[in-house]
């Protein structure tokens, strides 16, 4: 037990020289985006008289799981990764961090995530986040993403739970209203996936992923890429209706919405890879401005 311990604190007195390499195993972009969807949810939760240093507390315990998840991500792909040139250059694919450490990392702001959510949060929120990160480093990564075209369908909902998250940390219990973001979440990850796989097709055939546009095509994913545009659209409808927001959201969102489904119509017509990329690029600022705008529609309510 001695010996592991002094090993660990080895590891640990090393961190700070291979910082950058551990944080670019973090996907903090992506970290970054799950953690402001989770503030929204707190935002649109009832007031339950928590201070912000509390809610910030949860929210960096949220950040952490999510962060051990991606850093679990790296560990699963590394072999893959070396295969295809948009990841080729990661840290474990590059040899630059072993398996271990980024395991030994992974676990330890794991960890330290937890203990955050146990304390500033709730068991149900600190239950819900060990889930997601079970879903997408482990259900995902390991099994969906090397069985299934439906891989992103399927693992999307991990991705998805952070509004619940956030909601549920602020009350402690389930309700409606938060499901309905994982649902825009959960709607607008296959066309986001599908444009960058469609742009990077070739990656994932030397990979041996079974992408969409590898199994069924291009022409094929563009379709279902369509389809699950409008679903969004039709989806970002609900909390207007029910009342969880209001008319700023309304014609924000509507307006993002034909934007969206306009620049996958376009790429529906057009074969440069060029134009999946625009879809991919504005999928992600339509996502971020989408729950902007919910939560500054909730400050005017």
């Amino acid at each position: 037990m001695s010996l592991l311990v002094e090993k660990y604190l080895t590891f640990v007195a090393v961190i700070p020289k291979n910082a950058a390499l551990y944080l670019r195993i973090c996907k903090l972009k992506v970290v970054l985006m799950l953690v402001i969807t989770a503030w929204v949810g707190i935002v649109l939760a009832p007031d339950m008289g928590r201070s912000w240093l509390v809610q910030l507390a949860s929210l960096a315990g949220i950040g952490l799981v999510s962060a051990a998840a991606a850093a679990i991500n790296h560990i699963v792909d590394q072999d893959r990764d070396q295969k295809m040139a948009r990841t080729r250059h990661r840290p474990l694919a590059q040899q630059q961090l072993s398996a271990k450490q980024a395991l030994c990392f992974a676990a330890s702001i794991g960890i330290m995530g937890v203990i955050l959510l146990l304390v500033y949060s709730n068991w149900l929120c600190t239950l819900l986040t060990v889930g997601a990160l079970f879903g997408y480093a482990v259900v995902y990564s390991v099994f969906l993403k090397h069985m299934t075209p439906q891989n992103i369908v399927i693992g999307g909902l991990a991705g998805a739970m952070p509004p619940l998250l956030g909601w549920v940390s602020e009350t402690g219990s389930f309700n409606a209203e938060p499901w309905l973001l994982v649902m825009i979440i959960f709607t607008w990850t296959p066309p986001h996936f599908w444009a960058l796989a469609i742009a990077r097709k070739q990656d994932y055939e030397r990979a041996d992923i079974p992408m969409l546009p590898v199994t069924h095509g291009v022409r094929f994913t563009k379709l279902c890429m369509l389809v699950y545009s409008v679903l969004l659209t039709l989806v970002c409808l609900l909390p207007f209706l029910i009342g969880m927001s209001g008319w700023l959201y309304l014609i924000i969102s509507s307006l993002l919405n034909a934007i969206f489904v306009q620049k996958v119509t376009r790429l529906y017509f057009e074969s440069k890879s060029e134009s999946a990329m625009s879809v991919f690029r504005f999928s992600i600022t339509y996502l971020l401005l989408l729950f902007v705008v919910l939560f500054a529609d909730k400050l005017i309510l």
